[in-house]
């Protein structure tokens, strides 16, 4: 395997730093979505925990770290999951965590990025000026600025569910991984490349925000002027080249999936599993939806990373009440 920026030895290291909460999660088969998607699924429930999301993992492993011997002070840029994340992990370690995002950010996370005790401060505009201003803060106040999937405790402590997906391999033929960042793709691939290395890792982003999709086809970063999705946890504009270099190394496939594959994806995973996702945990179901014959009798695992959303909007869309089926 060529090199990345992560050490499969620092990844098993990472799991003795997170709090257990976050580990270990349900990966179990569903049945119940098979006839709908003409493969074998499993889930990998990342969020039966006290932030929703997978993004815990990262940054128990960035606030441990501070606590030890780093600044008692930091700053992040969040769409909404790493906020509250690093929120909860700061607040069991005296961190004073600060989180910069945008004002049209899903309500519930910016919500609970406050009740979990983290100051707060909103930009007019998306997360890449959000990420601008926390740059800005961390500068002015000499302070330790997180950055998702450029810090490699945050890829490392994601790379730890890969760990828990190599345990069971072979049992699936191929792995389904949100592409936002570009984290949890390259820790998962990573490990996967590492240690099942017989699993096919495949990429899904939006078709409305593809920059990181673009980039690793045409092996070369590619911004976009804007974004237009649903899942707001997966929409940036502006991939990190470190993080394309790594993602070029572990991913088999990047694909791009419409808007209402996403919708038909939450919708399936609420009345044939009973979970209340984001959009960006039904990506994975998306691609299937989107390219049945590519995945027709094979055994597929996807990720479900995050369940902040907002109720009122999960309503609109998935357009039904919420009791499952």
């Amino acid at each position: 395997m060529q090199q990345t920026r992560l050490d499969t030895a620092r990844i098993r290291a990472a799991r003795r730093v997170i709090d257990p909460v976050f580990l270990d999660t349900a990966l179990y088969r569903c049945e119940a979505l098979e006839p709908h998607l003409g493969c074998a699924v499993s889930i990998k429930l990342e969020t039966a925990n006290p932030v929703r999301s997978f993004k815990g993992r990262g940054t128990e492993v960035v606030a441990g770290r501070l606590a030890q011997d780093g600044p008692r002070a930091v700053v992040c840029a969040s769409a909404g999951n790493l906020g509250q994340a690093l929120a909860w992990s700061g607040r069991g370690r005296g961190l004073d965590v600060t989180v910069v995002a945008s004002r049209f950010a899903t309500r519930a996370k910016l919500d609970r990025i406050r009740a979990l005790g983290a100051g707060l401060e909103l930009v007019d505009g998306d997360h890449e000026l959000a990420r601008e201003r926390a740059a800005a803060i961390a500068r002015h106040e000499g302070i330790r600025l997180v950055e998702d999937s450029l810090d490699i405790e945050t890829c490392e402590g994601a790379a730890t569910i890969g760990l828990e997906l190599a345990a069971t391999a072979p049992s699936f033929d191929a792995v389904l991984i949100a592409l936002g960042g570009g984290a949890l793709a390259t820790g998962v691939g990573h490990v996967m490349k590492a240690l099942a290395p017989g699993v096919e890792v495949i990429c899904v982003q939006p078709a409305g925000a593809p920059a990181l999709t673009r980039s690793w086809h045409r092996r070369r970063v590619v911004t976009t002027a804007a974004t237009d999705t649903i899942a707001d946890g997966v929409a940036g504009r502006y991939p990190i080249p470190a993080v394309l270099a790594d993602l070029l190394v572990v991913a088999d496939d990047a694909v791009l999936v419409e808007e209402a594959s996403i919708v038909a994806g939450m919708r399936l995973l609420f009345e044939q599993a009973g979970l209340v996702v984001e959009p960006s945990a039904a990506l994975g179901v998306a691609a299937i939806l989107e390219d049945r014959d590519r995945f027709a009798g094979r055994h597929v695992a996807t990720l479900v990373c995050g369940a902040n959303v907002d109720m009122d909007a999960y309503r609109r869309w998935i357009g039904a009440p919420l009791h499952p089926s």
